[in-house]
């Protein structure tokens, strides 16, 4: 067999070997024009020196803030801001505190929708208030200043982010990022983003959001579960030209060890005061847009995001009665029974798609009743374009609705795998 092998490559004549190297040439220039610019290219070196190790399943998972050596450095002798919230905690020690212990200068924290101690309602206002454990000032990034100042941005050397996510466009810790981008761009200020598991990064679905519809709970145009780490979609955002003004941010990702994207990750502090337990992050992305109707989620109970009901639904085996507590001052139907559906005591299975059934059904349940659609704009928002709304009061049927997302899906997938790191 050898001889013939042999034989094969001494009758190459020249045209054959030219047609070859000529084929070599065109792949070499495709994938020359496909590099981005000369920072970009740089800082995707320095995260992705640690792929193969991040993808290794045989070594203990490692978040980004648990990486301290790759980063410290960085950081010493230089004026610190942190971007965090309760979820941005080494064992049981917050990064700021950590921070501070390694003789690092933090000046200035920055806190996201919820606050830095993650106890505000959903669309609550936060203040710029002080730590009154450090003394730090902690500057308030939802409200009327969703982004960072010119003046907040002032004494500042570098940017720090930690904040965990869950994977899903109108969770708003994304839109939190493409501001602090945005801010660290027009400063010259570097950020490092810390890198964490995303609970629902083992699928994509749900309608590519439409510009038209961008607001703070859908910035970007990706479906609404889209399957990234918050690392690799700082990446996006800078590699898509998503900040304005052609500005580009000098990012730098410290990646996970130990981690593969579909691992089962459980979510070690609540990542907001309404996602508490594996399942209601799940199920958030189906049960998120009934924000934009008269039907309940479960705000004001102890498990939110897990049921969701009405008062005239029909009289089920299960009910339920929201009530002002943390996280939900004024729940939507306080202290009104709703009939309704457990969706934890039904034994939910890991998510591997976009659910719209819970929609369609409280629609035909509510047929003639009760107003259905409280808020067609926000709903809007949520879905990212106009036309789901329309489908589901039109009575399309769910697979009809999917099949209109999948051509978007598909072009947002290309995208997509330029930016992941695992």
């Amino acid at each position: 067999m050898m001889k013939n092998i042999k034989h094969y490559f001494i009758r190459l004549n020249r045209s054959t070997l030219f047609f070859c190297l000529e084929g070599i040439l065109v792949i070499t220039l495709i994938q020359c024009a496909q590099i981005p610019e000369k920072q970009e290219i740089e800082n995707i070196e320095l995260v992705q020196k640690d792929i193969p190790e991040a993808n290794d399943k045989r070594i203990p998972l490692s978040l980004g803030i648990e990486r301290t050596e790759l980063y410290q450095k960085a950081l010493l002798s230089r004026r610190v801001g942190v971007v965090s919230n309760q979820t941005g905690m080494i064992g049981d020690v917050h990064l700021v505190d950590t921070l501070l212990g390694m003789g690092i200068n933090v000046t200035k924290v920055f806190a996201p929708e919820h606050g830095f101690r993650g106890k505000a309602d959903a669309g609550e206002h936060v203040s710029t208030t002080t730590d009154t454990k450090t003394g730090l000032p902690i500057m308030s990034l939802y409200g009327n200043t969703k982004k960072p100042s010119k003046e907040m941005m002032s004494g500042l050397d570098v940017m720090i982010f930690d904040i965990q996510d869950v994977g899903v466009r109108f969770y708003t810790y994304i839109s939190t990022l493409h501001y602090v981008m945005e801010a660290c761009a027009e400063e010259n200020i570097p950020l490092i983003v810390l890198d964490r598991p995303n609970p629902n990064a083992h699928y994509i679905d749900g309608p590519v959001l439409e510009m038209s519809q961008t607001s703070f709970v859908g910035m970007h145009p990706v479906p609404v579960v889209y399957g990234m780490t918050i690392g690799e979609y700082g990446q996006m955002i800078n590699g898509e030209g998503w900040l304005p003004n052609n500005l580009k941010c000098d990012l730098t990702v410290i990646t996970m060890s130990g981690y593969w994207r579909n691992m089962n990750y459980s979510l070690p502090v609540a990542p907001s005061p309404n996602l508490r337990t594996d399942e209601s992050i799940q199920l958030y992305p189906s049960l998120c847009f009934f924000e934009g109707t008269s039907v309940s989620v479960g705000r004001g109970t102890e498990t939110p995001f897990e049921i969701y009901g009405h008062p005239n639904f029909p009289k089920t085996d299960f009910s339920f009665t929201p009530i002002s507590s943390e996280g939900a001052k004024h729940p939507l139907l306080e202290n009104k029974l709703c009939n309704g559906f457990n969706l934890h005591d039904a034994g939910m299975k890991r998510a591997i798609k976009l659910d719209l059934s819970y929609l369609i059904e409280a629609q035909n349940l509510l047929q003639g009743k009760a107003e259905f659609i409280t808020s067609a704009s926000f709903f809007n928002k949520l879905a990212g374009n106009t036309i789901l709304l329309e489908q589901i009061q039109h009575g399309i049927s769910e697979e009809e609705i999917r099949e209109t997302w999948q051509a978007n899906l598909d072009v947002f997938k290309i995208k997509r795998a330029k930016y992941l790191l695992y």
